[in-house]
């Protein structure tokens, strides 16, 4: 499948990258400076150095025979505000008239879905964020709602909660189960999570959460 990656040098852009290319995927990626990437892996993907902040930049790396785009952008105290949401409605205009395209992103397990099993831990994850990590919590929560106004699009996601270093295992739970604070997923297990979602439309327009 050809494959369009944003974040391809966080964390969970970087195993969504390495694992999308052992499974056979032609990856095409927008980073601001290729010097970034993995030098094991630079000369087997597509290299396109932009901001994808500008929607001409993610216009111009979403090309005609895409299939597939992922979203694995972080966020952390140095990003600005509303990144995620900015960049997410640059791709889903992009999207708009190419409804076989499937957006997969990463949200956020403190963002609360209608699907959710809410427990009396999920409100204390959602506090925490919200209190602590307001920055990434508020974007999250504007990125969903975001998707919720493209209904046209075919986009797919899931919502990690404590994410950590960790071996891929393929072994955890994604659905709409009750969660808490000591809930966790390795950035391996949430990139296998969304490179399941190129297949099936279990999820299509949904956001299960992933722990172990």
């Amino acid at each position: 499948m050809k494959i369009t990656l944003f974040g391809a040098t966080g964390a969970v852009g970087g195993e969504c990258l390495r694992q999308a290319l052992d499974a056979g995927h032609d990856i095409t990626v927008l980073v601001r400076s290729a010097a970034k990437l993995p030098a094991d892996l630079r000369d087997r993907i597509g290299v396109v150095e932009g901001d994808a902040l500008c929607a001409d930049d993610v216009w111009r790396v979403i090309s005609a025979d895409t299939e597939a785009v992922l979203f694995a952008i972080g966020v952390d105290k140095r990003s600005m505000p509303g990144l995620c949401t900015d960049v997410s409605r640059h791709i889903l205009d992009a999207l708009r008239d190419e409804p076989a395209v499937r957006f997969i992103w990463c949200g956020g397990g403190s963002t609360f879905v209608e699907d959710d099993h809410i427990t009396l831990g999920g409100r204390f994850v959602r506090k925490f964020a919200a209190v602590f990590m307001s920055l990434r919590h508020e974007d999250k929560e504007h990125q969903y709602a975001l998707l919720k106004q493209y209904s046209d699009v075919s986009w797919f996601g899931v919502r990690p909660l404590q994410m950590r270093k960790g071996e891929l295992t393929g072994q955890y739970r994604m659905g709409f189960h009750a969660f808490n604070g000591f809930a966790a997923i390795s950035f391996a297990d949430c990139a296998h999570a969304m490179l399941s979602m190129l297949e099936g439309d279990v999820w299509l327009h949904k956001a299960p959460i992933i722990q172990y």
